[in-house]
């Protein structure tokens, strides 16, 4: 995933990069927090590739994407990168939703002008976001596998399983370099079950085990929504034999 280059009004180790205010993105759920809101949102996509055969919207999947930035950017400085360059393959998508209906629109679109893999087109503004998709769902995946796990260690697994295979020897290095400024397990468990980007639901002891019981249950519930939506739009490409290698 990423490591795109983009217009951008602030530079870093990175690249360029446009500066987005992923607060506004947020949206009241059913707890309370900005984790269960992104969980609900992929939920409901998901139910709705299960009670209907027609093909996924780009306003609502933008939507529901639009919700992850906020995780990306509890990961803190090391992850600013990717919710900078995430925040603006979205709102590329966003502002497709006003002209294409669907996502398999986009791809028709972009195969008829042979422009899937064009820097900028949408087809592969979609791809880099199902790659910020999955690299949270596997950070979740390998941070959920053991109690003992650090986030480092779950952050280094799911890059190199998601995006380090699509990213120069440079980046690669940089990326590694910043994993040493993640928060700690505990504090990401706290910035996630914050209420309102800054209001910890508990602080006692058994509050504390309490929140971090549901920030889990949210991460697998993530997990789950994401998987269908991910493999949804995989075969959006691989159905007109486009390979995913790029």
């Amino acid at each position: 995933m990423m490591g795109e280059e983009m217009k951008s009004c602030s530079s870093t180790p990175f690249g360029s990069f446009t500066e987005t205010n992923t607060d506004s993105s947020f949206k009241e759920s059913e707890s309370g927090t900005p984790l269960a809101a992104v969980a609900e949102a992929f939920e409901e996509l998901a139910r709705s590739r299960e009670s209907s055969s027609e093909d996924l919207k780009v306003a609502a999947f933008s939507d529901a994407c639009s919700l992850v930035s906020v995780l990306f950017n509890c990961l803190g400085f090391a992850f600013k990168f990717a919710e900078m360059e995430y925040v603006s393959k979205v709102n590329d998508l966003i502002e497709a939703s006003k002209t294409y209906d669907t996502l398999n629109n986009i791809l028709d679109h972009d195969v008829e002008h042979d422009t899937v893999t064009k820097h900028g087109s949408h087809s592969r503004n979609l791809r880099r976001v199902r790659l910020g998709l999955d690299l949270i769902k596997a950070l979740f995946e390998r941070f959920l596998s053991s109690n003992e796990c650090s986030l480092k260690e779950a952050a280094l697994t799911a890059y190199g399983q998601v995006c380090a295979p699509f990213h120069t020897w440079a980046v690669r290095t940089a990326v590694g370099a910043g994993m040493c400024t993640l928060p700690t397990r505990e504090q990401l468990l706290l910035r996630l079950n914050e209420t309102d980007f800054g209001c910890p639901l508990g602080t006692s002891r058994a509050s504390t085990v309490a929140a971090e019981n549901s920030v889990q249950k949210e991460m697998r519930r993530y997990i789950d929504a994401c998987s269908p939506i991910i493999e949804y739009i995989d075969n959006l490409f691989l159905s007109r034999n486009i390979s995913l290698d790029w």
